[in-house]
């Protein structure tokens, strides 16, 4: 089974065999400074990582981008470090994909929603699992265990 995660609050972990899984990114709510924050569920990603027989994952490499805060790209980091440290300690091997390979790869248009219609196209009988804008990351981590299908 491969697995491609688009990490981020907003992104998906997709398992792909002869089945397509996909997971939303495991979130709670906290309370810090009296401010409501979402974080990732160490014990939810783990427990998806646990569900089946990985043998290999791609996971999006992501880079700090022009116009970004220091608070969100710390928290952006600090959740791609808990994926990796979840995937170490499950022994599964990673490969790490810049959007720019694996989105030329798989002819994925650059406009907003790219990634939802390509995915729709390549594999149309799972539309449905991200039919909503917010559902982008569900397309990408399809795509991105696609890419690590066919390479």
């Amino acid at each position: 089974m491969i697995l491609g995660i688009d990490p981020g609050l907003s992104g998906a972990l997709a398992f792909l065999d002869d089945e397509l899984l996909i997971y939303d990114i495991p979130t709670l709510e906290i309370s810090r400074n009296g401010k409501k924050k979402r974080q990732i569920d160490l014990q939810g990603l783990l427990a998806l990582f646990g569900m089946y027989n990985v043998r290999h994952c791609y996971l999006e490499s992501v880079n700090a981008m022009p116009g970004q805060g220091v608070s969100s790209m710390f928290q952006m980091g600090r959740g791609f470090g808990q994926i990796e440290m979840g995937l170490a300690s499950y022994k599964i091997p990673v490969t790490y994909i810049t959007p720019q390979v694996w989105k030329k790869k798989l002819g994925v248009p650059k406009d907003k929603d790219g990634a939802r219609s390509r995915a729709s196209q390549l594999i149309p009988a799972e539309a449905h699992q991200w039919d909503l804008k917010k559902h982008h990351g569900r397309a990408e981590a399809a795509l991105i265990a696609l890419y690590g299908l066919k390479c």
